[in-house]
């Protein structure tokens, strides 16, 4: 971030760090909502006209003011540009998939280094586990799911990323082997 805000103004980050990270914290958020400033003081930020020490004593021109504020101007204009090209990345990866309750899914198995599960080690590992049917959806992108009794101590609330929509075959015949999973998702052959 830093390094893009500054190309303009020739690479002479010392003095201009402090107008960035100012420009960062009073810029709007999506993911709170509001600036970061105003979340932790909960009052927006005035303008900074000097950055002296409270003892100093420094006179203000019009020229100092008027130049700190396009510089903020410019430096906010740039995060805006940053947090438009990491959201175009973002939504690249991003897939809108929506459940009905009563759909069939099939969980995600995350795997964890040194964690064996379900019966099967290593690459051969199993990346999808079900299907398990969606018994209620608790808000836009949660589901709680219908899971099996051995897999009882596992919450049974997912976000969307972990499903994958099972699409009923009658010749798809699940069978289950009774593998006994310990509290940390391991088991003992």
């Amino acid at each position: 971030m830093l390094c893009y805000c500054i190309l303009d103004f020739g690479w002479n980050w010392d003095d201009h760090l402090p107008l960035v990270e100012f420009a960062y914290n009073t810029s709007y958020q999506t993911s709170v909502v509001v600036a970061p400033y105003k979340v932790l003081y909960g009052r927006p930020c005035r303008l900074p006209l000097c950055w002296a020490e409270p003892k100093e004593h420094v006179t203000l021109r019009p020229e100092l003011i008027e130049e700190t504020t396009e510089k903020i101007k410019d430096i906010q204009e740039r995060l805006k540009e940053i947090q438009s090209h990491q959201k175009r990345y973002a939504d690249l990866k991003r897939r809108e998939v929506e459940f009905n309750t009563g759909d069939s899914v099939f969980l995600k198995v995350t795997a964890r280094r040194g964690v064996t599960r379900f019966g099967v080690k290593g690459t051969l590992a199993p990346r999808y586990i079900g299907p398990f049917e969606i018994t209620e959806r608790i808000g836009l992108v949660v589901y709680r799911l219908n899971l099996l009794a051995q897999l009882g101590h596992v919450h049974n609330v997912f976000h969307v990323s972990m499903l994958k929509k099972y699409i009923l075959d009658p010749s798809h015949v699940v069978q289950y082997v009774h593998v006994p999973i310990q509290e940390d998702v391991s088991y003992e052959e």
